[in-house]
């Protein structure tokens, strides 16, 4: 991947300096010229496009800023009510996740997200411990942050 990155720009770099106008349109230009390249180039190479995983970490970043507002705003709403009617608890969730980095990230996005806590992770690092604010049905938020985290993690850790 890092070295299709290096090979883009290279080739923007070289389409300017080719074109003796060292602007930001070249530089656009040549980049573009640099994408279609390697995707021609890519037809012989089992390795994945980069672009691909840059759109997933994009995604990822995406759905962590809808998360945490949607979660903000749950949580100010149950901060300003005059009655609290919250059910918190703690669910084990069970991970498809293997590294121990793609474990961490989703245990980070998971305690960055408001309302929710991750306790602990089993020995193994399939089973994530987490404390929610207001647990209404444990299966839901389990396929809640399967559908949108550990998807998108899996996205972009293996292309």
């Amino acid at each position: 991947m890092m070295l299709q990155i290096v090979l883009n720009l290279l080739i923007a770099f070289l389409w300017m300096f080719m074109n003796n106008n060292i602007s930001g349109g070249s530089f656009i230009v040549g980049y573009l010229l640099g994408i279609v390249l390697l995707l021609v180039m890519q037809k012989s190479r089992k390795q994945p496009f980069y672009l691909r995983r840059l759109w997933a970490v994009l995604k990822l970043l995406l759905i962590f800023a809808r998360e945490l507002t949607v979660s903000n705003f749950v949580v100010i709403g149950h901060i300003i009510r005059p009655k609290l009617n919250i059910r918190p608890g703690i669910f084990a969730y069970e991970t498809a996740l293997t590294s121990a980095w793609e474990v961490t990230l989703l245990s980070c996005l998971i305690c960055l997200t408001p309302g929710t806590l991750t306790l602990d992770v089993s020995r193994d690092g399939t089973t994530l411990y987490i404390h929610a604010i207001d647990i209404k049905d444990a299966e839901e938020m389990a396929s809640q942050i399967r559908k949108s985290f550990e998807q998108t993690i899996l996205e972009v850790s293996r292309g």
